[in-house]
Formats: C-alpha cells, structure tokens, sequence
C-alpha cells in the first residue's frame, strides 16, 4: 500500500478537518493538502520524474514539508529527507549517493541547496518550496496515489555508520505502516481535533510522527519560528488543545524548566513523547514532577524507525509497583509490531537480568541500505536488524540500554560518530593521532571531546582544528574541547582505549 493513501483517506473522509496550521491559525483542510498533493504528483511525472525516482527533501519545517512528501508518495517517487544542519559537503554525498534527480528546498536553505547540487552527479533541478512555485508545478489532473507495492521504498533515511560514512536506511511503506500503527497500539491515542506540533526537525522523528496523525485526519502544527522554543510550543498547546509533540530529552529539559520558572497551564499538551538519546533517571523525576503524566518514551533507529520499544503512560503512572523506578530508567517494552531479543556474540538469546547486544525483526524493519548489501547483510544478519545498543531485558520485559553503540556521541538527539570527525581531524597536517569521545553535559546530553597527539614541530591550535571541522562536517559535530597529549593510551594490538579516556574524564568531572 502506498502510504499517501492515509492522505487521500483522509481527504476524502474529513475534507474539512484541518490538516495543517501555521502557528496559531489554520492554514490547510485535509481536502485542500489532498488536492495539492494530488496535482503537484501529476505535475512531478509530467516533468519526467518516474516512479522509483529519488527526491531530495532539504527543508525546514513549513507547512509545505508535507505536501512535497506527499507529492512524492503520490508520484511513487521516494523522498530522500535530509538533516537541514549538515554541511552543504556532507548533504552532496546524500544526493549523490542517492542519485536524487531533484531538490526540494525552502527559501533558508536554497543556497545550500543549490551548492549541494552543483557537488552532486545527477541532481537536474533545485525547486525552492514557497506555494507560488508548487503551483507552477502543479497539474490540473488529479490522479489515484501510484500503485506502490509495500515493500518499495518510501522514505530514504541518511544515518551515519561506524564507519563515518552515510549510509541511506531503506524504509518501505510496509515499515511505514507498520510504525503507523504502532503509534495507535503502543504510544498514544489520537482523537479528532488533536494535533502535533512540529517543534523538532520533521526530516527525522517528528516527520515520521506525521504519518499517524495523517492517519487520524488530525492537525499538524508548525511553529511560526520553524523551530523549538518553549514558551511558543506551550501557547500553540493552548491554541490546538490536545497537542503532542516529539522531542529529544534536551527539548524536554528546556521545556520542564520554563514550565517550572512560568507556571504555564499545560492542559493543551496532551503528550511528550521523547527519545533520540538517553533521558536520565533525575530529569524524568523531575519532568514528572513538573509536568504530570504527559511522557511517553520511545526507543528505535532508522533502521528501525520510531519502533523498538516504548514506555507509555500507564507505565508512568504505575507508582506503586516495586520496580518503579527502574521501569523510569527503562526504555519501556517491545513494540506490538516487531520481536526484540538481547543475544551473545553468538546471536543466541539470553535470559532476563544478562546484558547483550539488542536484536529486533518484524514489518518495521528495514529493507537494507540502498547500494551498499555488505552492510545490509552484516547488520541483518540471520533475519535480525543488529542495533550495535547493548541491554539487557528485566523478568517482566521491560529493556534497559546499557550503553548506546560503543562510540556513539548523541548530542541535542544528532548522533555524532566519532570517526567522521576523527577523519576531519586527521586530515590537518599538524596532527599525528586523534580519538574522539563523548562526555556527559548537562544540557546537550553528550559534548565531543577529542584527544590530540600534535605531529612533530606542530603548532596546531584549537582555532586551527575548529576552522577545518566547520568547512568539512556540520557545526553540531565539531569538538566542543580539544585536549592536546603527548600520546593515546592503547592496547598490545595498537588499539586506541578509549575506555581509558572517558575514565580520565570522568574522574576530572568528580575532581
């Protein structure tokens, strides 16, 4: 099933349901975002885009985000979204290793846009995304959504692998579906006139989230300022009551923290449903305290996408059971739509209580990764999508990560692997060896640290290193401290141990 279809269900059963507001005001009905949708399809194959197609999606969170998506689904072309934070460089490696046909940009990001695209083999076209210049695409004709099969890709998700290198997450409209409605069963109810505001970039989670609101012929919101403010999301609240919203846990802080300092009136914001990086057990207390019962956690990966597990209300509302407070620091329980095993080395599974690798399969997970079938066949080896995310599964199923992949930095919800930024690093001749790390920050989550041995006679400054992460890599993946040493702990093999290093740093921390 092409999942437009929620759309031009919901078009045709709620055409007068409001499907998208800009800030406090009302922007589209369903029948309006279907038609659109409809004829800017008609207008993509007229101008030669073919089903199977790849589009890039550079843009930031506007009302038409969903009707270019929609479109493409429409087309039976495949949106390829793109972090709007990356770095033109890292954005022409997505588009080309996609071989995206077209761009779709929004007026802030055009420049980057086009600078991407003049990087790229293939991109034909940058079509900025203001309504005036979607209507000149358009097409009178308004035809059915194509007649996709399940397992055809619909959305082309870029995430970083271990080995720094993008690698595009294949997720079909049978995994779309699937997280679709998972949301029903596992994370919330959505009733009529209830909306979601888009205060985190919709080129990840929040866009996913889109999907079972379209289901539900509710209301997408988006932030006049395009982005997340606190006090701005709880007057939207106010606005559109029975809001919900995605967010990652320093969104949450923010938000608990002006809650608390304004004694705001919260009962427009219906549910918070956090994930993208570790919650600590004392801000969920103190969320909890703040804000109520509002919480819902969710734990997955693009490969995975939104559906893995989750910890839902009643989980938070269950005060008196004995294990309250570690089900808090859980990650919640296995999604309805997919199997979760922790396992050995081996892959086999073990029993509650033992710590292992996180193993899921099931209709959310995805296909592959597009062109590269070594990595698909390593990291679904056996019928099973290998997380890298160790936990271990408590007696009554609820999972707790022990620690996300080894080196994963996740800073703000943006996952930073440290060997991109090590590659960066290494390529200024003044440095003879880097290793980057994570440390703990109290408002990010993770900062980046990286530990550097100067070459012989070199003197490199951070200022040096910090002007060549910024021409290479994007802003939230550079170094916050550099640390200059004499020479890298490492093991008998060569290795860099960086266990040692983030024992250094936290013993400083205590310090």
């Amino acid at each position: 099933m092409n999942i437009a279809h929620l759309i031009a269900r919901a078009a045709r059963v709620h055409p007068a349901a409001i499907a998208l507001a800009l800030g406090a005001g009302a922007h589209s009905t369903y029948g309006e975002l279907g038609a659109r949708c409809a004829t800017l399809a008609a207008g993509l194959r007229r101008a030669g885009l073919a089903p199977g197609d790849r589009v890039g999606v550079l843009m930031s969170n506007r009302p038409e985000y969903l009707t270019v998506l929609g479109a493409a689904w429409w087309a039976g072309l495949v949106p390829v979204p793109i972090n709007a934070k990356l770095h033109p460089r890292e954005t022409a490696y997505i588009l080309g290793d996609a071989g995206a046909r077209w761009v779709f940009a929004t007026a802030d990001l055009a420049e980057a846009a086009h600078a991407a695209a003049g990087e790229a083999d293939g991109v034909e076209r940058v079509v900025e995304t203001d309504e005036t210049a979607l209507r000149a695409l358009a097409d009178d004709a308004m035809p059915p959504p194509h007649d996709t099969a399940p397992d055809d890709v619909g959305w082309l998700f870029y995430t970083s692998g271990t080995t720094g290198r993008p690698k595009g997450v294949m997720i079909t409209h049978r995994n779309l579906l699937a997280m679709t409605l998972c949301y029903f069963s596992d994370v919330d109810v959505i009733a009529p006139g209830d909306a979601i505001v888009h205060a985190a970039p919709m080129s990840h989670g929040s866009g996913l989230y889109a999907l079972p609101h379209l289901a539900a012929a509710a209301k997408n919101v988006l932030p006049e300022s395009g982005g997340f403010d606190p006090a701005e999301i709880l007057a939207l609240a106010a606005a559109h009551p029975g809001t919900a919203m995605f967010a990652a846990p320093t969104m949450v802080k923010r938000l608990v923290e002006h809650a608390r300092r304004h004694s705001t009136d919260l009962s427009g914001l219906k549910t918070v449903i956090y994930g993208g990086g570790p919650m600590y057990l004392s801000d969920i207390r103190d969320a909890l305290e703040v804000m109520g019962q509002r919480f819902v956690q969710i734990y997955g990966q693009g490969e995975s996408p939104m559906t893995i597990t989750a910890l839902a209300k009643p989980h938070y509302a269950a005060r008196a059971h004995p294990r309250y407070e570690a089900r808090l620091a859980s990650v919640g329980v296995p999604h309805a739509c997919v199997e979760v095993r922790v396992v050995d080395d081996a892959d086999r599974p073990l029993p509650a209580g033992e710590t292992g690798e996180v193993v899921v399969r099931g209709d959310a997970v995805m296909r592959g990764y597009w062109a590269n079938p070594e990595a698909t066949a390593q990291t679904l080896r056996g019928g099973w999508l290998h997380t890298g995310d160790v936990g271990a599964f408590d007696q009554d199923g609820f999972l707790t990560l022990k620690d996300r992949s080894r080196d994963l930095i996740i800073s703000g919800g943006s996952n930073i692997y440290p060997r991109e930024v090590e590659e960066v690093l290494l390529a200024h001749p003044g440095v003879s060896e880097v290793s980057v790390i994570g440390r703990q920050h109290p408002d990010w989550g993770e900062e980046v640290v990286a530990f550097v041995v100067r070459a012989a006679g070199a003197q490199v400054t951070p200022a040096d290193l910090d002007a060549l992460c910024l021409d290479r890599i994007a802003r939230f993946k550079r170094p916050k401290h550099y640390r200059f040493v004499d020479a890298l702990p490492k093991n008998n093999y060569g290795k860099v141990l960086k266990t040692e290093l983030r024992t250094q740093l936290a013993r400083e921390n205590r310090g």
